[in-house]
């Protein structure tokens, strides 16, 4: 709780996955990758409740055992590669509502972003608050500019984003940022009621590049590891 507001994190892992088989309980460092992001919950000061919402039972027993509760198994229509995260947090919602209990903010965290830490929680939660906003999303520099990509029509190349200037060095360049999958943060009312994550007034929560590597390749997956062992070796 921070000021008196209620926080769920949801942390979606369904069973299949087409790029790494049982990905989100793959071995990194020696700990299953689901449960780094069970990890950060836990440590966090604001967070009230931890749930996994997933349709694997093996996913559901190492999730428990690290600490994470999983309250229902996630039905099949809401488990396949068309399923969208807005109906797997509005059903966790619901699942809470026939229960008579309420939360004010849902936190959804992927648990591919494994060097998403607590400290990025905390700091997350009390920016959103402090900025009365109803949403916070998670995002880091761009590695490529848009100002430098171009588009080729007719054989000619066209720009995708208009620039008003001359010099094209990176270091002169505007700044980008995208999504980095790592954090939303939303109200009940605004998940519920518009059925996004994000809209005109959601607030960014800008995260370093290393903090917001993705989990989608074995590549990701070393690059992680790599990552947590020199972490542990300073």
């Amino acid at each position: 709780m921070y000021k008196n507001k209620k926080f769920l994190a949801i942390i979606p892992a369904r069973g299949g996955s087409k790029s790494i088989p049982n990905k989100n309980i793959m071995s990194i460092c020696g700990k299953p990758l689901i449960a780094y992001t069970i990890d950060a919950g836990k440590k966090s000061k604001y967070i009230d409740e931890i749930i996994v919402s997933t349709d694997s039972d093996v996913i559901k027993v190492t999730a428990e055992q690290y600490g994470a509760k999983v309250p229902f198994l996630r039905p099949e229509e809401l488990s396949n590669d068309t399923s969208k995260s807005i109906d797997v947090v509005i059903h966790a919602i619901n699942f809470y509502k026939k229960n008579d209990v309420s939360y004010d903010y849902v936190i959804l965290l992927q648990p591919t972003s494994p060097l998403r830490t607590f400290e990025h929680l905390d700091n997350a939660i009390e920016k959103l608050i402090e900025s009365n906003s109803t949403s916070l999303v998670s995002v880091c520099e761009a590695d490529e500019n848009p100002v430098l990509m171009r588009r080729i029509e007719n054989e000619k190349l066209k720009e995708v984003i208009s620039f008003e200037g001359t010099n094209l060095r990176r270091q002169d360049l505007p700044t980008f940022y995208k999504f980095n999958g790592a954090l939303y943060i939303n109200s009940n009312d605004m998940l519920i009621n518009k059925r996004k994550f994000v809209d005109e007034n959601t607030v960014p929560y800008v995260m370093d590049k290393e903090s917001s590597i993705d989990i989608d390749t074995m590549l990701d997956a070393r690059l992680v590891e790599l990552i947590i062992k020199e972490s542990i070796d300073v």
